[in-house]
């Protein structure tokens, strides 16, 4: 299907997508948050002993989610539960952490700040809140015995608002690095980006903790942003095509990376579209990411549906938007990023 017949088949489909809104569609310099996306909410937890930090994306109301993992070393937690054969339909809360697999415990304290607020799944004399999770590697950069835990993921809870939150060195992008290719010694900070949005009556949007194994890519230019840095260490080379012209990577434990984020959106989804709709946002990786999905990343993606909308999801439209989105938001990741303590130089620090 041409791109003109694509954008005329998603305004015929009437799902609040005006035929020519997606040829409009901003790239790179797409503003917006996942908080524009009604019934999401957003907060971090910013640890202040080493760059580490969570980062919560609350859905009170419940959402129906799903989850596309396609990294080789993933750390997850209820990813299962959002197979579309499974039976809970909508969960309340995503949470992104630092800190590894150790990470995984804030997701405790996130359920026991829905448990108290009486939201959760109904089951016998419980409501039990559904908080599926990811983890990034960032156990290199500072004091690796300090990571987040369930009062880190309370306290992103508390923090969390329907206002747009901060970006770049915050939350579960703090430790974040990324162009690892060639050996932290060569790396650049990565940080956490959101973007969104709005076309028609339908809202979209993305946010992404950025820590890749890759370079970080702007595709409207095809320059590096942030990645690999040159022997020097005053310039991004662009791992790849060092690869291609002979340099060889550095040596590295799987699971030493992973960016990992959730894409948002108002209409009415089903959990199986859902799980489209995350596996589309894989696509915005690619885009942006040079090499993605590596033996070393775990890259996950969960995508939530709250319907506030009213209005059933156009899969065509959503899947052409959604990449574009989840792009912006991993460019304005590693833009807003700042080095934080021993943390390698970010994209607006090299001399």
């Amino acid at each position: 299907m041409k791109r003109r017949d694509l954008v005329a088949a998603a305004g015929a489909a009437g799902a609040g997508f005006p035929g020519d809104a997606m040829a409009q569609l901003p790239r790179t310099a797409m503003g917006g948050a996942i908080t524009d996306v009604p019934g999401i909410k957003a907060g971090h937890f910013t640890e202040t002993r080493r760059p580490t930090g969570c980062t919560v994306i609350l859905a009170e109301e419940g959402a129906t989610a799903g989850v596309d993992v396609r990294g080789a070393a993933p750390g997850t937690r209820e990813t299962d539960l959002l197979n579309p054969n499974n039976l809970v339909e909508k969960v309340h809360a995503i949470l992104l952490s630092g800190g590894s697999a150790f990470g995984l415990e804030a997701a405790t304290g996130v359920v026991r700040w829905l448990e108290e607020r009486g939201i959760g799944y109904p089951a016998g004399p419980a409501r039990v809140p559904i908080v599926p999770a990811a983890i990034l590697f960032d156990l290199t950069v500072g004091d690796h015995r300090i990571r987040p835990d369930a009062a880190a993921g309370y306290a992103a809870c508390e923090a969390a608002r329907a206002e747009p939150p901060a970006e770049g060195s915050v939350g579960a992008g703090t430790g974040a690095t990324v162009g690892k290719l060639f050996g932290m010694a060569r790396a650049m900070k990565g940080g956490i980006g959101t973007a969104a949005v709005k076309v028609g009556a339908i809202t979209v949007g993305a946010i992404v903790a950025v820590n890749a194994v890759g370079d970080v890519i702007d595709p409207a230019t095809g320059q590096v942003v942030a990645g690999a840095r040159d022997a020097d260490g005053r310039r991004p080379v662009g791992a790849t095509a060092a690869i291609l012209r002979g340099e060889l990577p550095a040596s590295m434990q799987a699971g030493m990376a992973t960016t990992i984020g959730v894409v948002a959106t108002d209409a009415a989804l089903s959990k199986a579209q859902c799980q489209r709709l995350a596996g589309a946002a894989h696509d915005g990786l690619a885009r942006t990411i040079d090499p993605i999905h590596t033996m070393a990343d775990g890259d996950t993606v969960f995508a939530l549906a709250t319907g506030k909308s009213g209005l059933p999801g156009n899969m065509m439209a959503l899947g052409a938007i959604v990449p574009q989105v989840m792009a912006a938001a991993v460019l304005r990741a590693v833009r807003a990023a700042k080095a934080v303590g021993p943390s390698p130089p970010a994209a607006g620090e090299l001399g």
